[in-house]
């Protein structure tokens, strides 16, 4: 499928895009630091060795809101649930709703691909596509046109800084199948070596007609084994990107007459720096940007300093995702340094290994102690997994290679994830979120 000619508008006319971004929204709700103030032992470890730009130590930003979206509103912090081809891998919509999601992600550069974006557009757009009627989310396509143009399929370390080798770095025994310029990327299929070409406008264009509510600006990732030399250079070449997406943006929403407007959220990157952070956050913070992605090479261990970092800087009045994390830790220092939202595939994925969350941590079910277990999979679990079936059935499922064992394992690892986060909005509400944390990290990591 050509890259341009096959995305022409769908539409042609003026419409005031002004009128139909009303319907998306996002207002504040309660602020952890006002709920339940930090102490200043708290306030120090969070300030992860730094300080604040203005003096301040280590405060907390988290909060709690409500994002509304044509297709229905999302009370943050949420999860959302990656549904990269347009499925929660091995789960249906319909159990999605039930376990309690309340938006899905879907991935720009995979639908792109197959079925292609003009196949949604006739469908009606993402959720009608795939039979899920509430708000919706696209990324960009640049996470995986440079993952997996650099021959690292889903995943790049993120682990630790080493920049001794070159920018451009592949996999071993593999060859680049994504190249950078100032106006794109052009890249190879995964599928079958096709080339195609991405640039900020054709971003715009794919993700406007598969219809998300929540898309994503086109940016270029990095890693931790970038120079600084190339953060630098990536990092205003991306910003250069965000000011076409927004011109791309307005246009597509004025000719799209009668499509329910789509939010557009610049994303953030920089890295480990927090200079480049923060001016990251203050370039894309001036341009209007319905909200903002926080992505990028994320170290674990300084995940909570750099997010940070930027919801200093980011408009208070705007929500902001953190791409990429579903660790239950990674999970409580996102949402008290201020993510509002985050998405990662991990759920489904560990699920198809037998791996299912518990609040003692997780195990995998493949091991032989479960042959015999007829218990849920855990016990006061409400989803329909643990109602419904024992661990020696999922077991024998599992060493049967037989499919439904990944559903029943996804249905609750994603229940599992999706009711710990709905759980700390609560505790931020009434006060208790320290003491929620501390008691789920502390039996998880136990």
């Amino acid at each position: 499928m050509p890259a341009d000619s096959s995305l022409p508008p769908s539409a042609s006319g003026p419409a005031p895009a002004a009128a139909q971004q009303s319907t998306f929204s996002f207002e504040v709700g309660a602020r952890l630091s006002e709920t339940r103030p930090p102490s200043s032992g708290q306030r120090e470890v969070n300030d992860g060795g730094g300080s604040r730009h203005d003096g301040e130590r280590g405060e907390f930003l988290g909060r709690t809101g409500t994002i509304t979206t044509p297709h229905g509103q999302i009370q943050t912090p949420a999860f959302i649930a990656v549904g990269t081809k347009a499925t929660v891998k091995a789960v249906l919509p319909e159990s999605m709703k039930d376990l309690g999601a309340q938006a899905l992600l879907a991935n720009a550069y995979h639908l792109y691909l197959q079925p292609g974006p003009e196949i949604l557009d006739a469908a009606g757009g993402l959720g009608a596509f795939m039979n899920w009627d509430g708000p919706t989310f696209t990324d960009s396509g640049g996470f995986q046109v440079m993952s997996l143009g650099s021959g690292f399929k889903k995943v790049i370390d993120m682990t630790s800084v080493d920049m001794s080798g070159p920018d451009d770095a592949v996999a071993p025994g593999k060859e680049r199948l994504a190249h950078v310029d100032e106006d794109g990327v052009w890249f190879k299929s995964h599928l079958n070596g096709d080339r195609h070409r991405f640039s900020p406008e054709i971003s715009m264009r794919v993700q406007h007609r598969i219809g998300a509510d929540i898309m994503f600006a086109f940016d270029e990732l990095t890693t931790l084994q970038n120079s600084r030399g190339y953060q630098e250079e990536s990092l205003e070449r991306t910003r250069r990107w965000a000011e076409r997406c927004v011109v791309e943006h307005e246009r597509l929403t004025a000719e799209r007459v009668g499509k329910p407007y789509q939010a557009l959220f610049g994303v953030i990157q920089g890295a480990q720096y927090e200079d480049l952070r923060r001016k990251a956050c203050r370039d894309l913070g001036g341009m209007p940007f319905d909200g903002f992605g926080i992505g990028g090479a994320l170290e674990k261990e300084n995940l909570g300093t750099i997010v940070r970092w930027c919801n200093e800087e980011l408009p208070e009045n705007k929500p902001r995702h953190l791409l990429g994390i579903s660790e239950p830790d990674d999970i409580f220092t996102a949402i008290e340094n201020g993510a509002d939202t985050f998405d990662c595939v991990s759920p489904t994925r560990v699920a198809r290994n037998s791996a299912f969350y518990t609040p003692s941590g997780r195990f995998n079910l493949s091991g032989a102690r479960y042959k015999k277990d007829f218990g849920p999979l855990q016990d006061g679990c409400d989803c329909y997994t643990c109602a419904n079936y024992s661990r020696a059935y999922i077991h024998h499922l599992y060493k049967a290679h037989e499919m439904v064992s990944a559903t029943l394992i996804s249905i609750h690892n994603e229940r599992f994830v999706v009711k710990m986060v709905d759980d700390a909005r609560l505790a931020i509400e009434s006060g208790d979120f320290f003491e929620f944390k501390g008691e789920t990290l502390g039996r998880y990591y136990s």
